[in-house]
């Protein structure tokens, strides 16, 4: 056993005008505040309806782009989007649909996931995005890392949190301030992705 293991936490995201952008550093400042842990923060390129449309293969600002190779060399992961109808937006879908290669190696089984999510309104479908990411990571056999109700600001936020996963209310505008409980939030997943990562690195095989 490895009395101090090194754990990485992968930190996905898309975001259109910045707020679950915002949400991925808080969760990767989360994943920080674990001794032993760090945050790997990557994107994901938009998609077009025309074929001819392709994206620089770096990003003009920000992290860079998420590979096959980030997943595989995780010990753990955090996915975020904004909702679209209720489900993740197109450019996180069509990351995670190109995932099939490590669904056939085995290599995320066993590795905690969670997830994150920004809407304009309260109900803008933010448990059903959440839930519409976890279900291809159970498909890779991921352990689900929610937000417990032992996190006081999740009874007590009147804006964005889940127990499924942090979120957060931005606005028909997209520019609502972060409250306090959203942030907290969003660090408490992080501290439980990194905390669990570490758990299952000391304790060995978790593929089984």
């Amino acid at each position: 056993m490895t009395l101090n293991p090194q754990a990485e936490i992968l930190v996905v995201y898309y975001s259109r005008y910045g707020a679950t952008a915002t949400m991925a550093r808080h969760v990767a400042r989360g994943v920080e505040e674990v001794a032993g842990c760090t945050a790997r923060l990557r994107t994901v390129p938009t998609v077009s309806t025309t074929c001819e449309a392709v994206e620089d293969a770096i990003p003009a600002d920000g992290p860079p782009y998420a590979t096959m190779e980030d997943l595989q060399a995780c010990d753990g992961a955090a996915f975020g989007t904004p909702t679209r109808f209720g489900n993740m937006a197109a450019p996180l879908k069509y990351f995670l649909d190109q995932t099939s290669n490590l669904w056939f190696s085995g290599d995320l089984v066993g590795k905690p996931a969670g997830v994150f999510t920004s809407t304009a309104t309260q109900h803008g479908g933010q448990e059903s995005t959440l839930l519409s990411m976890i279900t291809p990571l159970l498909h890779h056999g991921m352990l689900i890392v929610g937000v417990p109700y032992s996190e006081a600001a999740l009874t007590e936020t009147t804006s964005g949190g889940t127990p499924y996963g942090p979120s957060h209310v931005s606005g028909p505008k997209g520019d609502n301030p972060f409250t306090e409980h959203e942030r907290i939030l969003c660090h408490a997943l992080g501290r439980r992705l990194a905390r669990t990562a570490l758990a299952l690195k000391q304790g060995g095989d978790h593929k089984g």
